[in-house]
């Protein structure tokens, strides 16, 4: 019997040549991320077992994305004692407040590599599955283990293969097609499984599009999400890419959990409705509910070509006056694209309000916090009640043209109809 990619990444790093679903395996760590939330918990973790250098600091990265720059004095003395861990333990790959969200950063610095092992503080990181390798969350403690020993034990997960053919249609994103299969599936319906997404119509979705997908892998449950590596991936990591990698794909005859399939000709602009993510519909369903924010950012869907598609619906035109309408790039790399190319200036003409790169509105931080009865369009991942601020406050999740299109119109809008 064949092995899927996950199997095959699974059972490199753990030097067999074969594993199966249910199979017991300690993996060597490619790449071990943490950020400004998780990094504390695992630093005391790992002083705590007397440990006093991390396994390998080149293999280590750590980034300020949450609480940046600080949003209280607890997290200005966590990241103050952040710092002074990163100096001591040498370890180069350090990204400060001014750099952007971890799951951005990282693929771009060129760490997600095909057929690496990479794993992460936070649950988002199956991001990474976009370029082909098997990356997932994991706690802090865990990572305090992987800080020290440079391995982890994994349960080699069963595998989901999703076909999507077709290409999607103008003002339909690939934000539409995960929300519409999370819909399907459930929040709990591919629990500790990994999800391949296959089929001429990825193929036909850009790098970014594709991060959107693996990015919320983890909303249904997903242990990892993966995209087959192609010439687009190895396109995308020219110029970026950390060392040599070998792309690996999954066996003709490898044994899959279930198979799914979706045409993404056939879609239409979707959103996930308050307080579940797999409360999803189409967009006209709910048009017309009116909305106090629009929040364009987060590791989902702050990247180049999203912010790209919400001004084009914006440009020479003015968000509603009952809108505040945030705009946050996912990196500095982005940023200063989005700069260049007069994306930004469209945002501010049309009276939006553009942040630093950070997390920001997504975790509730201190920029965007909802009040009470408050309604947010939101191109993030996660819509449970008090995810924003109030748990009185209701969150919509829809694709970045769909937030610029309501924010323009004052209400959930089809952004089709602009």
């Amino acid at each position: 019997m064949g092995m899927t990619i996950a199997e095959k990444i699974l059972a490199r790093a753990s030097g067999k040549k074969h594993v199966a679903p249910g199979e017991i395996v300690e993996a060597g760590i490619d790449v071990a991320m943490v950020n400004d939330i998780t990094a504390p918990l695992t630093v005391d973790a790992l002083r705590g077992l007397g440990v006093k250098k991390v396994w390998d600091p080149k293999r280590v990265v750590v980034v300020f994305d949450h609480q940046a720059p600080a949003t209280s004095i607890e997290a200005a003395r966590d990241h103050v004692e952040l710092r002074k861990f990163v100096a001591e333990q040498r370890i180069p790959n350090f990204y400060d407040v001014n750099e952007g969200i971890c799951h951005e950063v990282l693929p771009e610095r060129g760490f997600a590599l095909p057929g690496r092992l990479i794993v992460g503080a936070d649950s988002h990181t199956c991001t990474y599955g976009a370029l082909g390798c098997f990356a997932t969350g994991i706690g802090s403690t865990d990572m305090a283990a992987v800080l020290a020993t440079g391995g982890l034990w994994f349960r080699v997960p069963e595998s989901v293969k999703i076909s999507v053919e077709g290409r999607l249609k103008q003002r339909v994103a690939s934000k539409d097609l995960i929300l519409r299969i999370i819909g399907d599936v459930g929040a709990d319906g591919a629990t500790y499984r990994s999800v391949e997404f296959a089929g001429k119509g990825m193929r036909g979705i850009s790098v970014a599009g594709r991060m959107t997908v693996c990015n919320m892998g983890v909303e249904m449950g997903a242990k990892a999400a993966i995209v087959p590596p192609d010439e687009l991936t190895k396109r995308w990591l020219a110029g970026r890419a950390r060392g040599s990698y070998k792309p690996v794909h999954s066996d003709r005859d490898a044994a899959y959990a279930e198979e799914l399939s979706y045409d993404a000709a056939r879609l239409e602009p979707q959103v996930a409705c308050p307080h579940s993510v797999d409360k999803v519909g189409a967009v006209r369903e709910v048009d017309g509910v009116e909305v106090d924010q629009a929040f364009l950012g987060s590791c989902t869907n702050g990247r180049l070509e999203d912010l790209i598609d919400a001004a084009k619906i914006l440009k020479g035109k003015r968000v509603s006056k009952r809108v505040r309408m945030l705009v946050v790039p996912a990196s500095r790399e982005v940023y200063l694209e989005a700069l260049s190319r007069g994306v930004l200036k469209t945002f501010v003409e049309a009276g939006v309000l553009v942040e630093s790169p950070s997390c920001a509105a997504c975790m509730g931080g201190h920029i965007g916090i909802l009040a009470p009865g408050e309604i947010c369009i939101s191109s993030s991942n996660r819509n449970f009640r008090g995810r924003q601020g109030s748990p009185e406050a209701e969150i919509y999740l829809a694709s970045p043209a769909t937030v610029a299109a309501s924010a323009l119109k004052g209400k959930i809008t089809d952004p089709r109809d602009v």
